[in-house]
């Protein structure tokens, strides 16, 4: 379904090596990282980076426009984080907690308040900001989807879903969540959450594990949604697509061993993210490689070499790797800083020409 280009895309070269000029960031958590999220535009020129980790320990650091850096405030949680995002002025954090509870960090007070529960571990949290409420959504694996206004102790929307929430991702006024059994559900926001289409199947033929929703070049507004899989192949879906042929769906992350013609290894897509301003897509998974797309024009812009552990997350700005014994974090920013982690001890900034 892509082909490939014989040059990579301008906006995405670059080198990604580590070089003796990388900053160390200091205090790197102990455990593998679940989430790494830049703050929002609204606080430029400073950037931020918040980490989630398994040490049960969320981290701040401010990262100068040279790659310096330096740590600004870290909290330590009862319990493992599985996901964080931010406010949309940048003043706040909101933590997923394996323990079924949702946090607040307020990063002017340095204060964490709870502000949602669950009856199981909650897997994904986002910001939504309305033009008539702001609220946190979260996804759960108790199988439920809840609305919450950070002032008060009950959900404003509650809602039972399928199955075990998987994954989600929000663009307002669009929410997409995704869930076991290969279920997934389009929520509209505006102007107030309510289900836009009924449950369906997955377009893909096994468990999907990632999802992110992506604009439309021109009216810049969310169009429609990727899917990753377990099966190492990804879809393209729109909401209203203009043709059928519009929605598709593409290999990638797979090997064939030993220049075998008819065997295939088959690789689960561990994330997707679309890119705010390019409207590419970047993809990560079990076959320890990256890869970036061009949707529209079904071409595959980069790849990567193999790394030494399978990369296990992305966004639009930054990749992850890690394993037990050594872990990488390898990471795109818009500003050209490179994000890399090493070890379990080490964390890198490397400034990268784009």
């Amino acid at each position: 379904m892509f082909s490939t280009p014989t040059q990579p895309s301008p906006a995405l070269s670059g080198t990604l090596s580590a070089t003796v000029n990388d900053v160390i960031v200091p205090n790197p958590p102990d455990d593998t990282v679940s989430c790494l999220r830049f703050s929002p535009a609204a606080l430029n020129p400073s950037t931020y980076l918040v980490a989630g980790s398994w040490d049960c320990q969320v981290r701040c650091w401010e990262i100068a426009a040279t790659g310096q850096c330096a740590p600004k405030a870290a909290q330590t949680l009862p319990c493992p984080v599985l996901d964080a995002c931010w406010s949309d002025d940048g003043s706040k954090v909101f933590i997923a907690c394996a323990d079924g509870q949702a946090k607040m960090w307020d990063l002017g007070s340095n204060q964490l308040t709870q502000i949602a529960q669950h009856a199981a571990a909650i897997k994904a949290i986002r910001w939504v900001k309305a033009p008539n409420y702001n609220c946190v959504m979260t996804g759960s694996w108790d199988k439920t989807l809840k609305f919450w206004d950070t002032r008060s102790p009950n959900p404003m929307l509650d809602i039972a879903l399928p199955d075990k929430c998987y994954a989600a991702d929000v663009l307002f006024p669009m929410a997409v969540v995704v869930t076991a059994q290969r279920s997934l559900i389009v929520y509209n926001l505006d102007p107030q959450p309510k289900e836009f289409s009924k449950t369906t199947d997955s377009p893909l033929k096994y468990q999907h594990r990632c999802v992110s929703i992506f604009k439309d070049k021109n009216k810049n507004m969310p169009t429609g949604y990727a899917l990753g899989s377990i099966e190492g192949r990804c879809a393209i879906q729109y909401i209203n697509p203009t043709q059928p042929k519009d929605n598709f769906t593409f290999k990638c992350h797979r090997e064939n061993p030993n220049s075998s013609q008819t065997v295939q290894d088959l690789y689960p897509v561990n994330d997707i993210a679309c890119h705010p301003v390019h409207y590419t897509l970047a993809t990560v998974g079990g076959d320890k490689k990256y890869a970036f797309w061009d949707k529209d024009a079904r071409t595959k812009l980069k790849g990567s070499d193999a790394y030494d552990q399978q990369i296990t997350c992305c966004n639009s700005i930054i990749l992850v790797i890690y394993s037990h014994s050594l872990r990488d974090t390898i990471g795109l920013k818009v500003t050209n800083i490179t994000l890399l982690e090493r070890n379990l001890q080490f964390i890198y900034i490397h400034l990268m020409k784009i």
